[in-house]
């Protein structure tokens, strides 16, 4: 089935608490929203939520090249993933994140138009069982671990911490939460690329006394040739996260670095074309992942959960964005359950839509 048009909405939606991390605080989220319509009146819907750090992209970027990227879709079927990637990355080189939102829309729409929910469209066969954890953004250590007792009380047994402003505090950091929160929660870090080669060191080796799951992205990504060393020096897991952006980064990660996480953006990478490149690298070295994203709403993350499904290497979920705001904006999609499980339905693609109110409040550019 052809692509007839696409719809392009804009949205601020605003957090419970600033999203500190070491790169800056938001306050609020900015969002893109894309509905690809086909010929037959289905429609498919897409995300993101641009990050300047990360992507070098914003809402204007995104905005100014969706006409572009759209116009260069319409009467491409909508199953011809690869033709799409390729045809988008024929206007423009880079621009990930408005790239996603395109991608995902079509990948909901396809499945939608097999009447498949999308995990069994990628080729899945069922699901399993995904717990998220929750961060805790960057703060004093007192207001920090008092955050992760109230998660702790909230049920959360998994909980991620956002590091790298200031080595020394970060230690002090995770050993106030770590004895806030005792030793059954399980611990994530995110430095953010923070620190320098030698405070990754230092703080790694100083808190491994901590129980700590794995530390992601610990130096800044133009230093990735260095990870290798750097994971040879620590004994925490290191996770890439920024410096594995496509499939040759993660080529060159899994056996340049033998580093042996890797953390999963859809608005990262450009979409679930690209991811599924990635997946494929690390099943084939072994690498074990995570799926995770910038702090978009259940649209992204629904997706996420559902293409967890076709990798057993996916055994991390770090599916809370969803959470910050201070009202959800969508009907459907995934579910989180007891215990911050997370719970897929069967509805065909996402099973996802944005509520009709929170849809007629946005801007539509398209």
């Amino acid at each position: 089935m052809r692509i007839k048009e696409f719809q392009i909405y804009t949205a601020k939606i605003p957090l419970n608490r600033p999203f500190v991390t070491s790169l800056g605080p938001e306050p609020y989220s900015e969002h893109l929203f894309v509905r690809v319509v086909l010929e037959n009146g289905l429609y498919g819907w897409g995300e993101c939520a641009p990050s300047n750090t990360i992507n070098g992209e914003n809402l204007e970027t995104c905005i100014a090249l969706a006409p572009k990227l759209t116009q260069a879709l319409i009467g491409k079927e909508v199953s011809a993933h690869e033709h799409i990637e390729q045809s988008m990355n024929q206007v423009i080189y880079g621009n990930f994140s408005i790239k996603s939102a395109i991608d995902l829309a079509c990948y909901d729409a396809a499945a939608k138009l097999h009447n498949m929910p999308l995990y069994r469209y990628l080729g899945a066969h069922s699901i399993k069982a995904m717990q998220t954890d929750y961060t805790v953004s960057l703060s004093s250590p007192e207001l920090m671990a008092k955050q992760a007792i109230e998660l702790k009380q909230q049920g959360f047994t998994i909980i991620k911490v956002k590091l790298g402003q200031s080595a020394a505090i970060d230690i002090q950091r995770i050993k106030a939460i770590r004895e806030a929160i005792g030793p059954e929660i399980k611990l994530k870090l995110d430095a953010n690329q923070g620190w320098t080669f030698e405070q990754a060191v230092m703080v790694l080796n100083e808190l491994n006394e901590c129980t700590i799951e794995y530390c992601e992205e610990p130096i800044n990504r133009k230093l990735a040739h260095r990870l290798g060393a750097l994971q040879s020096a620590v004994p925490i897991p290191i996770m890439a996260d920024e410096s594995v952006v496509d499939h040759y980064d993660a080529e060159h990660m899994a056996t340049g670095q033998n580093i042996g996480l890797f953390n999963l953006k859809l608005g990262k990478s450009g979409g679930i074309t690209p991811i599924k490149k990635i997946i494929e690298v690390a099943q084939n070295t072994g690498i074990r992942m995570q799926v995770g994203g910038f702090i978009e709403t259940k649209i992204v993350f629904t997706a996420n959960c559902h293409l967890a499904q076709c990798s057993e290497n996916i055994v991390f979920f770090d599916c809370d964005s969803p959470l910050f705001h201070q009202f959800m904006p969508t009907k459907g999609g995934m579910i989180y359950e007891d215990n911050w499980y997370i719970r897929l339905t069967e509805e065909p693609g996402l099973g996802i839509d944005l509520k009709d109110d929170f849809l007629a409040q946005c801007k539509r550019i398209q």
